[in-house]
């Protein structure tokens, strides 16, 4: 099973822009696809953005099409999110999952291992 450890969380200004890292060890990283979800207090945690084990195909919740960008670099074995034009309503703990199905899945059900989460604020 693979573990995941985020990083590049914290606080930025509304129209900002962060990229979260997801390191992950342990069984091949390129066998997985990958995921990030968020979860904002008192809200359910939500689907942002998916890649395939290859790269090749990326899937992005409609709120974050054309500010977020998924990417993999499996020499690396890691997963990113780059999130420009950053809003208030983006506050969240973000997590990065993996699935072994290899898909850009959009469901959490279709994820097996989580990371721990890390805080994203944006202030307004």
């Amino acid at each position: 099973q693979v573990q995941l450890v985020e990083s590049g969380g914290g606080l930025v200004q509304a129209g900002g822009s962060l990229r979260l890292s997801c390191a992950a060890s342990g069984r091949t990283f390129s066998d997985y696809g990958m995921g990030w979800f968020r979860q904002a207090p008192g809200k359910e945690r939500e689907f942002v953005a998916a890649i395939t084990r290859s790269g090749g195909v990326t899937n992005s919740a409609d709120s974050v099409k054309g500010r977020f960008i998924i990417s993999r670099d499996n020499a690396r074995n890691t997963v990113y999110l780059q999130m420009n034009r950053l809003t208030p309503e983006d506050t969240a703990v973000y997590y990065c999952a993996a699935g072994r199905t290899g898909w850009a899945a959009t469901s959490s059900l279709q994820y097996d291992t989580w990371g721990q989460g890390t805080q994203v604020t944006v202030s307004s």
